[in-house]
């Protein structure tokens, strides 16, 4: 089975008495890598990148700006992308998305709250479309089975 929907009918991989015998391994890394290809894709059909989204929301966000290393540091756990981020950083400035102040802060400029506002409307969309058909009770189930079995791994889920 493809996992495609003929007649409104999803289909899965497996009958039910196979699936619940798959690896959730598998299927976690499958869903996080076909997702993150999904939402990288869309992002750059608009020009930017995901961890640029990021920086820029920090900076949005940020009422005194921030410098290079709280950005670095606020996302060095995020998806394994760490200070790896600093070129991302890079090119936000010489885009003029970002501007550095006399204090070395980083600042959003209009164009780049334009280009998050797009950015933004991208993400929405793309949560709209990946989220049809799975109701909030479904998702919110998944996303607590999810965090017991990190739990059970020896796995931290706290905030933050």
């Amino acid at each position: 089975m493809s996992g495609a929907t003929e007649g409104g009918v999803m289909e899965y991989s497996h009958e039910d008495a196979g699936l619940v015998n798959q690896p959730i391994g598998y299927w976690t890394w499958a869903a996080n890598k076909t997702l993150m290809a999904y939402v990288r894709g869309r992002l750059a059909a608009i020009g930017i990148t995901q961890p640029q989204w990021w920086m820029l929301h920090q900076a949005l966000h940020s009422e005194n700006g921030v410098t290079r290393d709280e950005v670095i540091s606020a996302h060095r756990a995020n998806l394994d992308v760490g200070a790896g981020i600093a070129p991302d950083l890079d090119l936000l400035v010489e885009r003029k998305l970002l501007v550095l102040d006399a204090d070395s802060r980083l600042h959003i400029t209009d164009e780049g709250r334009a280009l998050h506002q797009r950015a933004a409307e991208t993400q929405q969309a793309s949560r709209r479309h990946v989220h049809a058909d799975v109701s909030d009770e479904e998702y919110l189930i998944t996303l607590k089975v999810l965090q017991r079995m990190i739990r059970n791994a020896g796995g931290d889920v706290s905030p933050g």
